[in-house]
């Protein structure tokens, strides 16, 4: 029965994929990539919302109070409140900017801002880097979801169904079919997080449920822990919105206003982690052996609901995980035909990104059976290079006479900083790596910018080029 359950659901969302295409016929690039900039308030929402809770949050979080206790989950919960006021004020600048240079992708902001072939190939080609571990992050959490269906089959086949799955998607509307599979999504996974939360409450009562965690894990925060916590918070709540599908996300909307109304009503989201620490207490309290941490959300929902439920529940938990797929894959694959193949013609770059999005796919399921991680390792290792762009970002909003060459070296010395410190694994007292790294990004940008002058650019130095830009975008 949960597979049936299940099969319908997935049925059911390439049909809203369908009826996404609404009888059009061959899409543009900007309307394949970005809706032609046409989304109103309700869809930019779902399509957002569907980004920022994505099987993170149903597999990821849980899995990383299991494995790390429930104090490793503060900073989760944290940095997704903060950067909301970041998005409010950030979202409709960016979307500003995409506007003005006539923007598809994140690159497309810097090479219409700064006007320098060097500074997009760095921002193109380290966003790809980083990203890959984004897309092994949706595999793992999907591997777990349909492992939760009772199916049996090896991590190869459910990995290679889950990306065939998302490459439909893309193929059928591109952006429009992600922002109507995204409602259906997030019905889905708000049902099931409720739903095995009221299972526990019911089943075991909430009380019962504490008391017996707290006998095999800690509650109590070491000040290493707290500052980790802290730091962390303030670190990814200034990098989830300049994550490359994030702000391509952006550019969907048809106004400013309609980014800053989605923003408003995104914390409503946040009433369902109650009953998301609920499930993961109860795996913690029956002291279930897991294979992965990343099994704990549905150890307890195969564990107290009924067949049919288990089939909803893994149907938004899947849903979930190739929604951001299809998303990555929609930013990926315009900075490889748009800015790292820069001499594409646009009737080009739809099909050649297909091909692109086919090789990120099976990059990321390489990634994934050789490199199994918990699922909350997967999201730093992320954030520590993507948020490095920051500083860029914000000059490019701003209009901020900054060098193009200094971006450029803050973003590579940030980004090789990270990567030297993750693997070296040095003792930072706490503090994120991500966040030093970031520091020393500004730094080494206001370093450069002071070495070389204050002349950044040709657009920036004349005004003549954004002008121009933003006239044409009229």
């Amino acid at each position: 029965m949960a597979t049936l359950i299940f099969a319908g659901f997935i049925l059911l969302s390439v049909y809203l994929a369908l009826r996404a295409r609404g009888g059009r016929g061959p899409q543009s690039v900007h309307d394949f990539f970005v809706a032609s900039r046409q989304f109103g308030a309700w869809l930019v929402f779902f399509l957002a919302a569907g980004e920022i809770y994505s099987i993170g949050t149903m597999v990821g979080f849980p899995g990383g109070i299991y494995a790390k206790g429930p104090t490793y989950g503060v900073w989760f919960l944290g940095y997704i409140l903060l950067a909301y006021p970041v998005g409010y004020f950030l979202g409709p600048k960016i979307w500003d900017a995409g506007k003005r240079y006539n923007a598809i992708t994140l690159p497309d902001l810097f090479k219409g801002h700064f006007e320098s072939r060097f500074l997009e190939l760095v921002v193109a080609v380290t966003a790809i880097v980083f990203l890959l571990p984004w897309g092994q992050l949706q595999f793992t959490g999907l591997v777990a979801a349909l492992k939760g269906l009772g199916w049996n089959f090896q991590p190869l086949w459910l990995i290679c169904f889950s990306a065939m799955l998302a490459f439909v998607y893309i193929a059928i509307a591109g952006v429009r079919a992600s922002a109507y599979i995204a409602v259906l999504k997030d019905v889905l996974m708000v049902a099931a997080i409720v739903i095995t939360g009221v299972a526990v409450a019911w089943e075991s009562g909430v009380t019962p449920v504490f008391q017996a965690a707290s006998q095999h894990v800690s509650n109590a925060m070491t000040t290493q822990q707290l500052t980790f916590a802290m730091t962390t918070i303030v670190f990814q709540s200034l990098g989830m919105y300049v994550m490359p599908f994030g702000v391509q996300n952006f550019f969907t909307a048809k106004s400013a206003a309609t980014i800053r109304r989605t923003q408003i009503a995104m914390p409503l989201y946040m009433l369902m982690y109650p009953f998301l620490v609920l499930a993961s207490y109860y795996a913690i309290s029956q002291n279930i052996q897991l294979a992965s941490p990343n099994e704990a959300f549905f150890a307890a929902v195969t564990q107290l609901l009924p067949s049919w439920l288990v089939g909803l529940v893994a149907a938004g938990a899947a849903l979930s995980g190739l929604l951001v797929l299809a998303g990555i894959c929609l930013a990926l694959g315009p900075i490889v035909t748009r800015n790292i193949l820069s001499g594409m013609p646009e009737h080009r770059q739809k099909a050649s990104s297909k091909v692109v999005i086919v090789l990120y796919l099976l990059g990321s399921i390489v990634l994934t059976l050789l490199t199994p991680n918990l699922m909350l390792t997967l999201i730093n290792m992320a954030y520590y290079g993507v948020t490095q762009f920051l500083p860029g970002v914000i000059a490019v909003v701003f209009r901020l006479r900054v060098r193009a060459t200094a971006i450029a070296a803050g973003v590579l010395a940030g980004q090789g900083l990270a990567l030297v410190l993750y693997y070296k694994n040095p003792d930072l007292g706490g503090i994120n790596l991500g966040l030093i790294c970031l520091v020393v990004n500004v730094v080494v940008i206001a370093v450069f910018n002071l070495l070389l002058g204050s002349r950044p650019s040709r657009t920036m130095d004349t005004g003549v080029g954004a002008l121009s830009s933003y006239k044409k975008s009229q």
